[in-house]
């Protein structure tokens, strides 16, 4: 991830890496930056809006408690905020399986 003109920006290194450590070819990855932008405009994902979609995407979980977590664990520079690539990786977890597994996947790490 960078920056051009106070933009974020995703490098060709940085698509190439999530390419090969996800299901996601280049396209999905850039509109997942896209989506991700339009979000987040900033490229950085506040705990509070993390926590809002996480009680979006799995209304029955402690998305306050999922937060904590997820922040101490993904949170890799400890700036505060989660940006594309540890938002990705957060996504990675989270993709493989039904609801059922996700969850307990995610609840076993933080356990």
């Amino acid at each position: 991830m960078g920056a051009r003109n106070g933009k974020p920006i995703i490098s060709e290194e940085d698509v190439e890496a999530l390419v090969k450590t996800s299901d996601l070819d280049q396209a999905q990855v850039r509109a997942a930056f896209d989506a991700f932008l339009a979000e987040n405009p900033n490229g950085k994902m506040k705990p509070k809006a993390f926590r809002e979609m996480m009680t979006k995407a799995l209304p029955k979980a402690d998305a306050k408690k999922m937060e904590k977590h997820v922040f101490r664990m993904f949170d890799s520079d400890r700036d505060g905020f989660i940006d594309f690539a540890e938002f990705m990786l957060i996504f990675h977890i989270m993709s493989d399986g039904d609801m059922e597994e996700v969850l307990g996947k995610i609840f076993r790490v933080f356990d």
